[in-house]
């Protein structure tokens, strides 16, 4: 056997084992996907359509997703792309800095584009170097 054989024997072999390991990397999110699917989860579709499962009809496959109050739609069940899980919210005792302040409260310069009244200047203009 020559060493070009051998060498594009070994490049076949390395990729039909990563084509099964991705195989199976997919079905083992498909599976935990599923399992995260029950009636009042909040799901995004792969068309960027977010709502609410109400039911899932695990013979035909079908889930039924409001969208809105009172607006129901029938999509097939792997049309599901991910379950949105819930964010927490910050904490209302925490300090919220004003436009040109920092966290400590301390006046800094505005940032590129942000609009400061005239009135909350009380510095004088500099004067240039000229």
């Amino acid at each position: 056997m020559d060493p070009l054989t051998l060498v594009m024997l070994v490049v076949l072999a390395a990729l039909v084992f990563f084509m099964f390991r991705n195989s199976r990397k997919r079905q083992k999110d498909q599976a935990a996907l599923q399992a995260q699917m029950v009636a009042g989860a909040e799901v995004m579709t792969n068309f960027g359509m977010y709502g609410t499962i109400l039911s899932i009809d695990e013979e035909a496959n079908k889930v039924a997703l409001e969208i809105a109050p009172g607006t129901v739609v029938q999509l097939h069940r792997q049309t599901i792309a991910r379950v949105i899980e819930p964010t927490v919210a910050e904490s209302e005792d925490a300090p919220v800095a004003e436009i040109g302040q920092d966290t400590a409260g301390v006046m800094n310069e505005p940032e590129f584009g942000q609009r400061v009244a005239d009135a909350d200047t009380d510095e004088e203009p500099k004067k240039g170097d000229a």
